[in-house]
């Protein structure tokens, strides 16, 4: 039977597991992209890691995410995140919009279960002694940045950092800047010096400022509101973490240890504007140390529609909203295959089943 699984591994990771196997002590960073309900079939490996693997081997680790990715990370840090992790792919799964939907009332959706995901735990995840959570956003600059809420001027900014973006992704940063919310007990040095063109923030994770910080994290120009006023962070508006850091293709090579990367892609897109654009895909010293582990071609074709779940699914099932839920927890039990798969090669890695970046 095929793998419901690819692994794919970094110079670094694979001389270190060669010698030494897979030890979840050796894990540093926990990386968790953007692309909203793409991130649902990531769930049985969230459960096994944080709730089994990582939980064996407490030390401190930063996960860093954007968009869902933030919100499965800040799930990650609850003292029970198998608990949290659940409640995540329950409350995510279960949305439901009526046929004509503006992006106030997405946002307020979307606010309403952060909250029920938080569920007053937020001390929990701002002060967990071990997982560091790391929240991207995107503070608009230029165009972008002087919306006020108004859609022409989203519509108008947005357009014209996409069209910098299609000439090199330099000039994307004319238009954005990352912010990085971090726990106060990780100075993030790892993010701090200069790796690309992008200005940065770095801002304390708070009780005053974590939710915020999770709903700008996924705040998609055009389809939500974008979030302004955030507790200590830049003026300005804040928008999806995943327009510069779509895959968090970050400096990971600067930590000696190992990168865990469940991911729903066997490759890293830079931006969500990159999305078409092969050329871009990540291949460089930041994948030296990286663990990428996927659904596998024949995993994804077993699934409802032969797919993913995808943002397009809101869309292309309308008003059936119970098909579309159904559909979206098959995938997700399905997930818990990609789990037991993954923790079989960890109890004894086969590199020879493995690719390279």
């Amino acid at each position: 039977m095929a793998s419901p699984i690819t692994i794919r591994l970094g110079r670094r990771a694979r001389a270190r597991i060669a010698l030494d196997g897979l030890q979840a002590s050796d894990v540093a960073i926990v990386p968790a992209a953007a692309g909203g309900p793409k991130g649902l079939i990531l769930n049985g490996l969230d459960l096994w890691l944080f709730g089994s693997f990582l939980k064996g081997a407490p030390r401190p680790r930063k996960l860093v995410g954007a968009s869902i990715g933030a919100w499965r990370m800040a799930a990650a840090a609850f003292a029970d995140p198998v608990a949290g992790h659940n409640r995540l792919a329950h409350l995510y799964a279960h949305q439901r919009y009526p046929a004509k939907v503006t992006a106030a009332y997405i946002s307020q959706n979307i606010r309403s279960l952060l909250d029920e995901l938080l569920d007053g735990r937020g001390a929990e995840v701002i002060a967990h002694p071990h997982h560091h959570v790391n929240i991207l956003t995107v503070r608009g600059t230029g165009a972008l940045g002087r919306s006020n809420g108004l859609r022409w001027r989203e519509m108008t900014g947005f357009l014209m950092a996409a069209a910098g973006n299609a000439v090199a992704r330099s000039r994307l940063a004319a238009s954005m800047e990352r912010v990085v919310f971090h726990h106060a007990q990780d100075n993030v040095q790892w993010l701090r010096q200069p790796f690309d063109a992008f200005a940065a923030h770095f801002v304390n994770l708070a009780a005053d400022n974590l939710r915020d910080a999770m709903q700008a994290s996924g705040a998609i120009p055009l389809v939500l509101e974008a979030v302004s006023g955030i507790a200590g962070a830049p003026p300005g508006p804040h928008w999806d973490g995943g327009l510069i850091d779509y895959h968090l293709h970050l400096p990971y090579q600067r930590d000696p240890d190992l990168v865990l990367y469940p991911h729903f892609s066997d490759y890293i897109v830079p931006g969500w504007l990159d999305k078409s654009m092969p050329w871009r895909r990540a291949n460089d010293a930041a994948m030296d140390n990286l663990i990428l582990v996927s659904p596998s071609a024949d995993f994804i074709a077993s699934l409802p529609n032969g797919k993913l779940p995808d943002r397009k699914d809101f869309t292309a099932y309308g008003q059936h909203h119970d098909t579309r839920i159904g559909h979206w927890l098959h995938a997700i039990g399905e997930s818990e295959r990609m789990a037991e798969a993954f923790a079989r090669w960890c109890d004894k890695p086969d590199l020879n089943a493995t690719l390279s970046f």
